[in-house]
């Protein structure tokens, strides 16, 4: 029986990671934290990783993650847009990052919505 032709392209996805910031443009935006949710969807080259069955290879998406608890606490955004394109840039400093998208909803941000949010995606050109 032949063997198998298997895309070694790893799909890695971060759902839900619920934080507090302060994201907004009116008063009580600026002065009051409130919630968003993070959503990243990354693919990478997991050969390596499927060979070797060590964490060395593979993709470190725990580091990925603390990452963006930092910059998210730290920091405030006046736009959703912005703090999404800055969470998509920090996933994409990672070199074994080859497409990565990056979804943050904002709850409650309408009347009448469960939650608005931006999504916003990034690749690395092949050479």
């Amino acid at each position: 029986m032949p063997t198998p032709n298997v895309d070694r392209q790893a799909t890695v996805r971060i759902k839900d990671l619920l934080l507090r910031t302060y994201i907004g443009i009116k008063e009580e935006e600026i002065n009051n934290q409130q919630d968003v949710r993070i959503n990243v969807k990354l693919r990478y080259d997991a050969s390596a990783a499927v060979s070797n069955n060590d964490i060395a290879s593979a993709l470190n998406y725990r580091t990925i993650t603390k990452e963006i608890i930092h910059h998210v606490d730290g920091n405030r955004f006046a736009l959703l847009e912005r703090m999404t394109h800055e969470v998509l840039m920090i996933v994409m400093a990672h070199g074994m990052v080859q497409w990565a998208r990056v979804e943050i909803d904002k709850p409650h941000a309408l009347r009448y919505a469960e939650s608005v949010s931006v999504s916003l995606e990034a690749h690395r050109d092949s050479l």
